[in-house]
């Protein structure tokens, strides 16, 4: 198979503007990336206090969360399509089909993905700066702060994992978002659908955004690590 004209074709795609192109792009975008922000308080908290009280049944949760790193995707969105159908306990909202379904899925993903790398970056902290700030009179809101600065690129890698993760899955969209043009048509369930009718350009022009934008977070990841680094 010739790659060399659709390649072409790709860059001319992204090059003109195509209406449909950059819409499935900016779907993508926004529902990966407001999923992250609003799971992100919530995890980052709760892997903070995971990795800082001492409960039973502690150890377990911890390796419930790790678990569900590898959890496949496409049972997450399994799950989720039959608490939001017609017949499932949330099926009055009329969630399913939209892109608040494919948000919540994303979500779901995100969460222990956030909790594990925040879990792993607090443990391998030096307890003594909690200890510090605690002892000068901080708040434990504020110690907690101090500490999670401290660590803060450790989080910010896990934020970069969760995005990298949900921008790109497909079995989970799929099943809740249903692939609807304009609508819930995402990056990777568009290079599915185009890739199966032949269509590889619109395909190979979607992967290179992925493509871009894994590299693009991850070098901008890696630089605002150096800069940290010459403080």
């Amino acid at each position: 198979m010739d790659l060399f004209e659709p390649t072409r074709q790709a860059f001319a795609l992204l090059a003109s503007g195509d209406a449909r192109l950059w819409g499935t792009i900016w779907i993508s975008l926004w529902v990966a990336l407001a999923a992250v922000a609003l799971t992100a308080p919530a995890a980052i908290t709760v892997g903070f206090l995971l990795a800082k009280i001492k409960f039973p049944g502690r150890r377990l949760l911890i390796v419930l969360m790790q678990a569900l790193l590898s959890f496949p995707t496409v049972v997450i969105g399994l799950v989720i399509y039959l608490l939001l159908s017609r017949r499932g306990p949330f099926g009055a909202f009329e969630l399913l089909f939209t892109p608040w379904a494919i948000m919540l899925g994303y979500i779901v993903i995100a969460l222990p993905i956030l909790i594990v790398f925040t879990v792993s970056a607090v443990q391998g902290a030096d307890p003594r700066i909690f200890e510090t700030a605690r002892s000068l009179g901080a708040s434990p809101l504020r110690a907690a702060s101090t500490t999670l600065w401290e660590v803060r690129f450790a989080v910010m890698a896990g934020i970069v994992n969760a995005f990298g993760r949900v921008v790109s899955e497909v079995g989970c969209a799929l099943l809740v978002g249903g692939n609807i043009a304009g609508l819930t048509r995402n990056i990777p369930t568009a290079i599915a659908l185009e890739t199966a009718k032949g269509e590889f350009a619109q395909g190979i022009a979607l992967g290179m955004v992925l493509v871009v934008l894994a590299v693009g977070i991850n070098i901008a990841l890696a630089a605002l690590q150096g800069r940290g680094g010459l403080e």
